[in-house]
């Protein structure tokens, strides 16, 4: 208890320190995400968005902090739950907002100092709440932590020395997005200056929530529970152990995602019209971010295994590989990014270039990650993920191209192509996914995917239990 009260005052210190310096380097910070030619009215405005969410590094590092605890002491529910108060304090701050400003107060561009408060400080208020709710449920698990900042000759210099590279690692990751956000903001004033329609870096970031989503929820979810397990056994030294453990956890994720990932690779259009098609949004700007959802799907199943792979290495207590690994990930979506952006062209799919290069780095990292982990531990019982994984994406383009059918019949004898009717494309949207969902499970039952088969038996049971 006292070695984890060190380390969370001593995590929390730094970033508070952090998030003062972050305040005050506000517009230093948004100068580095957006180009020379871009609006000044915008850019104060981003300023001032950015001085009211900084403060939000303190809060989800407390967060993440207090998770990790929780979860070392077996309460998994918790930080998994925390976020649904975020949820409500962001719903309630965007209603406010409307019932002050309308809902197209900001479809001109302008806000008014009132409504950038409004929701600066409501969307960091969320994220305190999210943060701070942990603690009450922390001292209910039987751990009331107390500041402590006797910190010398304290043990803390392992965990030192991983922190050290952790931060590396974030520092790559934001440098690369700085590269990225850049590109994508340009996106912007390109299509702006061509005449078409606007695609930028608000674009990229609404499709990559999409994209996030389901990792969020399926696979941050599976490898929360899987993680302390994992390192207890590697520090019992079973190496071989842990490489069975992360190939069955990359198998049990996999099974959820491909359907996921084919599903929303077809149906992205239409969740992207049905989620962010109001009030600013015209709908062929929803229609892009759309075609951007379906792009980043093609990482989707790249991104878990990585994601994965990398808990692996920590469970080693090993965070100086992740770092390379990283950097050459980086690197490679960098190479690939910068000229296809350029390729593409004034006007064209630039922002799709980037999702697309995003995935090509994936899937190399991802192969490169499971290379270093498999040698490291002895073996990922690769031949039975690989095998499985294979057979998962055989179900995933057998559902894929049953939906393409629906959809295709849909669109040509009952909704029609339009999109400015949602009821219409929701209908298409739920049509599809319940084919894809039916035709994936069946497809999964022929290959034998024992995976899918156990997730369907364990549904059954808990539906038919009476």
């Amino acid at each position: 208890k006292a070695y984890a009260d060190r380390l969370l005052t001593l995590v929390g210190s730094v970033l508070l320190l952090l998030s003062i310096v972050a305040v005050l380097a506000a517009p230093l910070i948004v100068d580095l995400y957006t180009p020379a030619d871009y609006p000044r009215a915008e850019f104060e405005l981003a300023v001032a968005f950015a001085r009211l969410c900084l403060p939000q590094i303190l809060f989800y590092g407390i967060y993440t902090m207090l998770s990790q605890v929780l979860n070392a002491r077996g309460q998994f529910g918790a930080p998994m739950f925390a976020p649904i108060a975020n949820n409500v304090v962001a719903i309630a701050t965007f209603l406010l907002f409307i019932s002050v400003a309308g809902t197209s107060a900001a479809a001109d561009g302008v806000l008014t100092s009132s409504q950038v408060l409004i929701l600066g400080i409501g969307t960091t208020l969320g994220v305190v709440v999210q943060a701070l709710i942990l603690i009450p449920l922390l001292v209910r698990s039987g751990h009331v932590w107390r500041l402590r900042f006797d910190w010398r000759d304290a043990g803390l210099g392992r965990a030192g020395v991983l922190a050290f590279w952790t931060i590396a690692l974030v520092l790559v990751n934001q440098a690369t997005y700085v590269v990225v956000a850049r590109l994508a903001t340009q996106a912007n004033v390109d299509a702006t200056v061509a005449g078409v329609t606007a695609a930028g870096l608000t674009t990229y970031q609404k499709a990559h929530l999409v994209f996030m989503l389901p990792h969020s929820v399926i696979t941050v979810s599976i490898v929360t529970a899987m993680l302390p397990a994992l390192s207890r056994i590697a520090h019992s030294g079973d190496l071989p152990r842990v490489g069975r453990e992360i190939g069955s956890t990359m198998r049990l994720a996999a099974s959820f995602i491909v359907p996921i990932a084919a599903i929303l690779l077809v149906t992205g259009s239409g969740i992207a019209v049905l989620l962010f098609g109001y009030g600013a949004a015209i709908p062929a700007q929803a229609a892009i971010m759309g075609q951007i959802v379906s792009v980043f799907m093609l990482s989707l199943l790249p991104f878990t295994l990585f994601y994965v792979l990398l808990r692996g290495f920590y469970a080693l207590e090993d965070t100086r590989t992740p770092f390379f690994i990283t950097v050459v990930f980086s690197l490679i979506w960098l190479a690939l990014a910068v000229p296809l952006f350029r390729l593409v062209g004034s006007g064209g799919p630039q922002v799709a270039s980037l999702a697309f290069s995003y995935g090509i780095s994936y899937w190399v990292g991802m192969a490169i990650a499971w290379f270093m982990l498999a040698r490291r531990v002895g073996g990922l019982d690769s031949a039975r993920t690989i095998g499985a994984v294979a057979r998962m994406l055989g179900a995933g383009a057998f559902a894929l191209l049953c939906m393409l059918g629906v959809r295709a019949l849909l669109l040509t004898y009952v909704t029609g192509p339009a999109t400015a009717d949602k009821w219409a494309v929701l209908a298409t949207v739920a049509s599809v996914a319940v084919t894809g969902s039916v035709a994936y499970f069946v497809a999964a039952w022929i290959l034998r995917i024992s995976e899918v088969s156990a997730m369907m038996e364990v549904v059954k049971r808990k539906v038919f239990k009476r």
